[in-house]
């Protein structure tokens, strides 16, 4: 299955270093799924790592030509001095596997190799994932080395635990692709339209406990809002999400983990105070069992009795966040959504009157192409000013719509 398309990374030239570790395999993996995003990946190899996997694997993967010599010449040469044209105009170092050798290079500023030179001309952000066995990473010289480099500005990517080639079991094993790519996208998002921006997203179906197995939930899936989580962080915010869906969390983004509807709006009210945005894309439960079970409600044999259920209404969270805005003046923008099975816009213009949002995100889940538990969309934005129908699209791509018209909303606050 192909890599979706990231707009971050269209177009954008990343450098990317391989070092000699066992864990360059993966490091192919990474500039094959980078290039399917829209990147343009240059790979220069140390001579090590070809010990482990050649240039030609990451040229078939990259369609580009890979450098591999500080004294290679001819064809394919960004200029005939490699490590200047390599690192003039690049958007993004990334050094990934990188050995303990290769770092105390980059902290001493020695240059040795066509990496190590390249890391000394380019201007552009330097990001390491380290990738070490044994008790390696956690060596004094290493760590001393890391402190180095992250105090020049460097980002690190630190390594998982796991278990190594060696068989023993630590921390120092790469990191797999979608996190490497995460954190590639926050260090190319750094001076994005929401740098420095405090951002809410909420995501997922609250579920209302009936008794300690049974709840009451609905269909979304939580896509929506971790699409718009991962926007945000593509414009540089600093995100915290909090959400009751089981997806994995964006790279950068803080989860707050919820269940109910109550608590969602305990972890909402808690993070409001100098927050810039709220995009509340849950979908929360309007009602939940007056009381639940404490335990689990059971049929009796011979008996076709079934309990009643009584219901009572939830709270409003944009209420108590219209409340607490007007007190406090944060969040400086909020975005509701509403899912609607019929009447949407007349639905949608009244929400966003009474609850006093700035733009409402309104979208007919009776469509199957949209709305719950797809991948896709088709969405109204409604603010008090007019409205903008967006066609059918990928929620992805109706994330970053939405991020693009409330970044412009919060530049004039």
């Amino acid at each position: 299955m192909a890599t979706e398309a990231i707009t971050l990374l269209q177009g954008k030239r990343i450098l990317l270093g391989v070092c000699g570790s066992i864990a360059a395999y993966k490091a192919v993996d990474l500039a094959s799924k980078l290039t399917q995003a829209g990147a343009l990946v240059d790979v220069i190899l140390t001579e090590a790592v070809e010990r482990f996997v050649t240039a030609l694997t990451f040229q078939a993967v990259t369609g580009r030509p890979v450098y591999d010599s500080l004294w290679q010449s001819g064809a394919g040469l960004p200029t005939h001095i490699a490590h200047v044209g390599l690192g003039e105009g690049a958007d993004l170092l990334v050094v990934a596997p990188a050995t303990a050798n290769t770092l105390a290079k980059l902290a001493h500023g020695l240059a040795d190799d066509l990496l190590s030179v390249t890391a000394l001309a380019a201007r552009c952000p330097l990001l390491v994932a380290p990738a070490m066995d044994g008790g390696m990473y956690a060596h004094p010289a290493v760590q001393a080395n890391l402190q180095t480099l992250t105090g020049r500005g460097a980002r690190l990517i630190e390594p998982d635990e796991g278990r190594f080639a060696s068989g023993l079991v630590g921390r120092g094993r790469l990191p797999e692709t979608p996190a490497l790519i995460g954190h590639i996208r926050r260090a190319l998002a750094a001076n994005g339209a929401l740098r420095g921006r405090r951002v809410i997203v909420t995501a997922g179906g609250t579920r209302e406990a009936i008794d300690p197995v049974r709840y009451l939930t609905n269909r979304s899936s939580g896509k929506q809002g971790y699409a718009l989580a991962q926007a945000a962080l593509d414009a540089g915010a600093e995100v915290t999400l909090v959400s009751s869906a089981a997806l994995p969390t964006p790279t950068g983004a803080t989860l707050v983990a919820v269940n109910s509807a109550g608590e969602m709006l305990d972890a909402v009210l808690a993070h409001l105070p100098g927050s810039d945005m709220l995009l509340m894309a849950a979908a929360v439960a309007d009602f939940r069992p007056q009381a639940a079970a404490d335990h689990k409600i059971k049929k009796r044999e011979g008996s076709d009795d079934a309990p009643t259920l009584v219901l009572t209404r939830t709270a409003d969270i944009l209420m108590a966040v219209k409340a607490q805005r007007a007190n406090s003046g944060f969040p400086r923008v909020v975005v509701g959504f509403a899912a609607e099975s019929h009447d949407l816009l007349a639905y949608a213009a009244d929400k966003l009157a009474r609850k006093g949002l700035d733009m409402l995100v309104a979208n007919d889940i009776s469509a199957p192409d949209a709305g719950f538990e797809v991948d896709t969309n088709r969405v109204v934005f409604l603010t008090p000013d007019g409205q903008e129908a967006l066609a059918l699209t990928s929620k992805t791509r109706v994330a970053e719509a939405l991020i693009e018209r409330v970044a412009g909303l919060l530049a004039g606050r």
